[in-house]
């Protein structure tokens, strides 16, 4: 109705007019509806006695007959046509009552008063005028799951991803510390080269001295214009190299995705290094992280990423430990809890409270896990079974 008031649609305009103003409008309904009942019995009882001559049975079946039909034609039947097509009928039946409200305001008004006295002495507040439909994210959750047909699959799914971004946070979806691709500054110039062509990254943090402190983002390309500025015969060196690499953007562990991505675009960034409360390097977060939550993968993934998951013959798949929880339930429809650990290799340990041996069986929610392989102190490989 609001869109369509919205769009001009008449009918629409005057059936809001009509509902913000409801003590109003339902008193106008009342009070026709009062009179016609009130009415029609007076009439019944003044017609049964003319015809059939007084008596308690002719008084009875005359109140009977009218109470049936009443019911039948003048509430029920109504109602239930009004339920099923409630926007053609309310658009119609407002150009009645518009002006029906118009003629009776002063009569209304009038009976309102002693409403509203008799409400205000049970101690009931009512304000009809502020906004009584306003719709939560979770109904608004339900509309869109519940749309059908009216919104194809893949638009829902983005809706839907889009209102989770509040409640999901970056630490749900960085790449953890221990697996985030870095360059070492404090490596030969020869080295760090080698590295850079090696990589399948746009953009390397770069890390320097004994505790590793990251000291910036250095972008692949400008490095490769770089290059083209010294075929000269000059040599690119490391203080040239330390030129094109920008300041890190440090962002807190615990930020939700919807305020990160706005982060993005105010400060024009893509990609940011999350810390905890100490300052620690937790992990790293990109743009495209969190577009992947709302569209989903893109196919310019990194080739070391595409091994995450491996279906085996019989069925089971085949994970690696540092796999997120959300990403394992959405790709291969598990219900894994992610009330805790972040990821698998997390869950696991804190299922144990110990790193467990290989070839170690288990079950956590309605899954049966196997630990294929462990090193040093994580779990790198889990078999999941269906």
């Amino acid at each position: 109705m609001k869109h369509l008031a919205k769009q001009g649609h008449r009918g629409a305009r005057l059936a809001s007019i009509l509902l913000a103003k409801t003590d109003k409008l339902l008193g106008v309904i009342l009070l026709g509806n009062t009179l016609c009942i009130s009415a029609s019995s007076t009439l019944v009882a003044v017609i049964s006695v003319n015809l059939f001559g007084e008596g308690e049975y002719v008084l009875m079946i005359g109140t009977l007959a009218v109470t049936f039909a009443i019911l039948v034609f003048s509430e029920i039947s109504p109602k239930v046509i009004a339920a099923a097509y409630p926007e053609k009928l309310g658009f119609a039946c407002s150009y009645v009552l518009y002006p029906l409200l118009w003629l009776l305001n002063p009569v209304v008004s009038f009976v309102n008063l002693f409403v509203k006295g008799f409400v205000r002495a049970l101690g009931i507040k009512v304000n009809f005028e502020e906004t009584m439909h306003a719709v939560t994210t979770e109904e608004l959750r339900n509309i869109v799951s519940e749309a059908g047909h009216y919104i194809p699959k893949k638009n829902r799914t983005i809706l839907l991803n889009l209102l989770d971004l509040e409640k999901i946070t970056v630490d749900d979806v960085m790449t953890a510390h221990t697996l985030v691709e870095t360059i070492d500054f404090d490596s030969p110039l020869e080295d760090i080269l080698q590295h850079i062509s090696n990589s399948h990254h746009t953009r390397l943090p770069v890390r320097q001295g004994e505790n590793e402190e990251i000291i910036g983002i250095l972008h692949i390309r400008k490095i490769i214009t770089q290059l083209h500025s010294y075929t000269g015969g000059n040599t690119l060196d490391k203080e040239a190299l330390r030129d094109v690499i920008a300041e890190p953007y440090f962002i807190p562990a615990g930020t939700p995705l919807y305020t990160q991505i706005q982060q993005f675009q105010e400060k024009q960034q893509r990609i940011a290094l999350v810390v905890d409360e100490y300052g620690e390097f937790k992990g790293l977060v990109t743009l495209e992280d969190i577009l992947e939550e709302v569209i989903g993968d893109f196919t310019t993934q990194s080739p070391t990423r595409l091994g995450s998951y491996r279906k085996e013959a019989d069925g089971s798949w085949l994970v690696d430990g540092s796999s997120t929880l959300r990403d394992l339930n959405k790709k291969l429809n598990l219900n894994l809890p992610i009330d805790g650990p972040r990821t698998l290799n997390g869950l696991v340990i804190e299922h144990f409270e110990d790193i467990p041996e290989s070839g170690t069986s288990f079950r956590i929610s309605t899954h049966t896990l196997e630990i294929v392989q462990t090193q040093d102190r994580i779990v790198k490989s889990v078999k999941i079974f269906p």
